[in-house]
């Protein structure tokens, strides 16, 4: 599903990530953690197609990624699901989940309002498609987000299985609000049939939602392991991640 070999990320001459390697297979539900800046977001970024490495190779379901999504003509199935909705203000929740069918064209209307429609009943939503964002509570928007990463692209092969990208969903919530937004994570991959990958500081999100953790620290990823062992192992990166110690191998970076 997923495959970086000896990849590479710089800014300048700053190495946001130093050879990296990763395998991901089909089905896996990964989180990857680490300290602010330590380059969890640019490896998002670079599985969304909206960077390219400096260096290395990087592989979404086999095909060699060398161009951003932007220039793909036939780009892998990958969501991305944003810390903030990011939902469009001036549309309809409904023109928000629809906005990517609308855009292609290939559907008619009442296609597309229908697996809208699906797509909201399945994160809980009802008779929300008429309003707009300002118009739900918070939780609600960033369930219609999730709304929004259930719907297929008709460009896409329909029997390819879709990646989707979860960048810090549960920052900030209190721990029910918490609760349900990984019930929501589960749910919309398992209902989206693809895999995932979550980036989150958050214990609970970590432990309910993956069932593999990497962790990223110094740009690299220094340890990867299950979900048990991440709760058990005396790594020194994932001890002092686990405790929120001052002490150990991950310090603050000197301005």
């Amino acid at each position: 599903m997923v495959e970086m070999r000896d990849l590479t990320m710089r800014w300048d001459k700053t190495s946001v990530l130093e050879k990296v390697n990763l395998i991901m297979e089909p089905g896996e539900r990964l989180a990857i953690v680490g300290p602010s800046g330590s380059g969890k977001s640019t490896v998002l970024r670079l599985l969304a197609g909206l960077l390219l490495p400096s260096e290395g190779d990087l592989f979404l379901c086999g095909k060699h990624q060398e161009f951003l999504r932007p220039d793909q003509n036939n780009p892998p199935d990958v969501r991305l699901v944003f810390q903030n909705p990011a939902l469009l203000a001036s549309l309809t929740v409904e023109e928000n989940v629809g906005f990517l069918l609308m855009r292609k064209g290939v559907l008619k209307e009442l296609e597309i309002r229908e697996k809208v429609k699906s797509c909201l009943a399945s994160v809980g939503l009802f008779d929300v498609a008429n309003k707009f964002p300002g118009q739900l509570s918070g939780g609600m928007q960033k369930r219609v987000s999730f709304a929004r990463a259930l719907i297929d692209d008709p460009e896409t092969n329909q029997h390819s299985m879709p990646l989707l990208l979860y960048d810090e969903p549960t920052a900030g919530l209190d721990p029910v609000a918490c609760t349900r937004i990984e019930d929501l994570i589960i749910k919309t991959t398992t209902v989206a049939k693809g895999c995932s990958i979550v980036v989150s500081h958050v214990n609970s999100t970590i432990e309910r939602v993956a069932d593999r953790v990497l962790m990223l620290y110094g740009g690299s990823f220094q340890w990867d392991g299950s979900i048990e062992e991440f709760n058990q192992t005396d790594n020194p990166y994932v001890e002092q991640f686990r405790s929120g110690s001052l002490h150990g191998p991950m310090q603050p970076t000197e301005h």
